[in-house]
């Protein structure tokens, strides 16, 4: 059964040594192996929720932690000059594992229109 498992999901039971940034009860914050900007934070669920668009109502609470969470680490990482949140669903959108998982980027200018 844990082949099936995402990375997360083994980071999660503890299968997988990694250093933590932030972890309560619901999420867990890890730094991004391939960062993209100097500051590449991931805000990951313990729940295995594979994509945002297969939430569900139950999750509510959860997927507003993860935002929350998100805010908190920004204020602890002094990102006041400003950070991206970023949510890859499905593989168009460059999703590489499924299971949600928030990005948290900062620390160089981003352009717009993204992507």
């Amino acid at each position: 059964m844990s082949a099936s498992k995402t990375i997360f999901q083994k980071i999660a039971d503890r299968e997988i040594s990694t250093t933590f940034v932030y972890e309560d009860d619901l999420c867990f914050v890890i730094r991004d192996i391939s960062p993209q900007a100097p500051t590449h934070l991931l805000v990951v669920p313990k729940a295995p929720v594979p994509r945002l668009t297969e939430s569900t109502e139950a999750d509510t609470a959860l997927l507003g932690h993860l935002l929350f969470t998100a805010g908190r680490i920004a204020r602890e990482h002094g990102l006041d000059g400003g950070f991206r949140i970023v949510i890859n669903n499905g593989k168009q959108a460059g999703e590489t594992v499924p299971h949600l998982h928030l990005h948290l980027l900062a620390g160089r200018e981003f352009g717009w229109p993204p992507g």
